[in-house]
């Protein structure tokens, strides 16, 4: 089930060394420039909780601004499970939640139907394209509110299971997902 996988993925991060994810991190960012998703506008990234031993997305932002793309960070609402979703500016203000997920405190509102790739975080995903997330369901709300072509791509310290046992309908599956040794791209 959902919950052995989320279990297995937490200890799996635990036992990396920051220096691990640091380099693991620049090895997916390397190979996100291998995929065709760069002539698009609006690019919906997540911060590190480096409290979870999330890969690092700072590679991944410093490529988004080198290419001088509309860059997309969100804001979670514990109540709603929605997230507010932000322009990042150069007056961002970004202050840790008390999940201590780093967040824009406000700004310039993006609503969804513009975002045009979203990278998307996760514990563990399989080769069919399914993930599994911390179990609040943020992502497949947002996800299901953006636009039917968005491009959904999951970052992973890991690689792909075989199967996710108990995929729900309301489920969203990526389009691809990118680890440090492979990617791999989902057919829908």
């Amino acid at each position: 089930m959902k919950s052995s996988l989320r279990s297995k993925y937490k200890t799996l991060r635990e036992a990396l060394t920051y220096e691990d994810i640091e380099t693991q991190s620049l090895e997916i960012a390397n190979n996100l420039l291998k995929l065709p998703i760069w002539e698009y506008e609006f690019y919906h990234l997540f911060l590190t909780i480096s409290e979870k031993k999330e890969i690092h997305t700072d590679p991944i932002l410093h490529i988004l601004q080198g290419k001088d793309k509309n860059i997309v960070l969100s804001k979670s609402d514990f109540k709603t499970r929605r997230m507010q979703n932000f322009l990042l500016t150069d007056t961002t203000l970004i202050k840790k939640n008390k999940w201590d997920i780093p967040e824009p405190v406000d700004g310039i509102e993006v609503p969804a139907s513009k975002i045009d790739v979203v990278f998307v975080p996760l514990l563990a995903f399989d080769k069919s394209g399914h993930r599994v997330g911390y179990g609040k369901g943020f992502y497949d709300i947002f996800l299901a509110n953006c636009r039917k072509d968005v491009i959904k791509i999951g970052l992973s310290l890991f690689e792909a299971e075989d199967e996710i046992p108990g995929i729900l309908s309301s489920d969203v599956a990526l389009d691809y997902c990118v680890s440090p040794n492979h990617i791999y791209e989902f057919k829908k």
